[in-house]
């Protein structure tokens, strides 16, 4: 029966987040009102199936991804609309999913930046930027450097929420291929 609930669970934050990247692809952007119903979705799919331990934990998972996306965001590396929209598929995927789904986003981030550096033929420059953005950390902390973030219109910019869905698809798959 969990592993059920874990199944619609999954499904359910696979739609959202799949909206959320056809959305982000157009206008580059993830309106706060998808966040906020999957958000709620995720909590009340959590509580009317797992009662009040369910309800907890979905708050936790989404809270929990909410910081470490938080953390990119103060840094310039990503928009607030990915942060929020993390928040929302983790509360929707719940607790014991949010390992899997955080870790598959991120891997499927990073696979798709390296695509787009190719792409463009900057990976000279993005190393480059990269050893910037090291040092300016290690002397500034999180605050975002001057030129390379993402409110820059010029750097290469990528619609993260292609990411994030990447993330809860597969582990949607993973989870329904354990049953």
């Amino acid at each position: 029966m969990m592993q059920d609930h874990q199944v619609v669970f999954c499904a359910a934050a696979s739609a959202f987040a799949g909206i959320a990247a056809v959305w982000d692809v157009r206008t580059r952007r993830i309106p706060n009102l998808l966040c906020l119903t999957a958000f709620a979705v995720g909590i009340l799919l959590h509580f009317g199936m797992d009662g009040w331990s369910g309800m907890l934990t979905s708050l936790a998972a989404g809270l929990i991804a909410g910081f470490v996306f938080f953390l990119f965001f103060l840094a310039g590396g990503m928009g607030g609309g990915d942060v929020k929209l993390i928040a929302a598929i983790a509360a929707l995927a719940g607790f014991a999913q949010l390992p899997y789904l955080l870790v598959f986003t991120a891997l499927t981030g990073g696979v798709l930046a390296m695509m787009l550096i190719l792409r463009r033929g900057a990976l000279r420059s993005t190393l480059k930027n990269m050893g910037t953005l090291l040092g300016h950390h290690l002397r500034s902390g999180l605050k975002p450097h001057e030129e390379l973030n993402v409110q820059n219109q010029s750097a290469l910019r990528l619609p993260y929420g292609i990411a994030i869905a990447a993330g809860a698809c597969i582990t949607l798959y993973l989870q329904g291929s354990r049953g």
